[in-house]
């Protein structure tokens, strides 16, 4: 999916589900190393460690003042300032093509995350599926936030200066909890 066009939103699979598409800057191993090592992903989404294998842990260390010089709104301070950390269970552990785990932590039910790697030409095409979003807030906000984080990623793995991030988060979840209303 081209960055820019409607295509760049994720599309509600199902009552609790969304799913991205991106086409990346390959190759597969890099794209791979920043979704998995803590370094790389705190780059463009959060740090923490994860254990190699099914069945292991996910750290998912969320501080977005590593991400982005924007101000945060008030209701965010204290995660961009300080820090929040949330984690899960590695479900699946394929390198380098399938990622999933589940995700644990700010006082929501557990949710799913599942991330898809596959060749394409000289890119890579990410398909990344969140699931089990309890309440259409959640929805919102989570749709808004991965697309974001997968805009700061394509920023990454072509070496360009970081988008903006809390410059664009409240419009994105207004226009994810507006897109939801109109698929009902």
């Amino acid at each position: 999916m081209q960055a820019g066009t409607s295509n760049e939103y994720g599309a509600v699979l199902e009552s609790g589900a969304v799913r991205f598409e991106r086409l990346l800057s390959g190759p597969i191993e890099r794209v791979w190393a920043y979704l998995t090592e803590a370094d790389k992903r705190a780059t463009w989404f959060c740090g923490g460690e994860t254990e190699p294998h099914a069945g292991g842990q996910i750290a998912l260390y969320f501080k977005h003042s590593q991400i982005t010089d924007e101000p945060p709104p008030e209701s965010h301070r204290k995660m961009n300032d300080e820090g929040a950390l949330m984690g899960g269970t590695v479900t699946v552990w394929e390198p380098p093509h399938r990622l999933s785990f589940t995700w644990q932590g700010m006082g929501d039910p557990d949710s799913d995350v599942e991330i898809e790697l596959t060749p394409a030409g000289d890119k890579v095409r990410l398909v990344l599926t969140h699931r089990r979003l309890a309440t259409k807030s959640r929805m919102a906000n989570v749709s808004s936030g991965w697309h974001l984080h997968l805009g700061l990623l394509e920023d990454q793995l072509l070496g360009q200066k970081p988008r903006g991030f809390w410059s664009r988060h409240e419009r994105l979840m207004a226009e994810y909890a507006e897109r939801q209303h109109e698929a009902e």
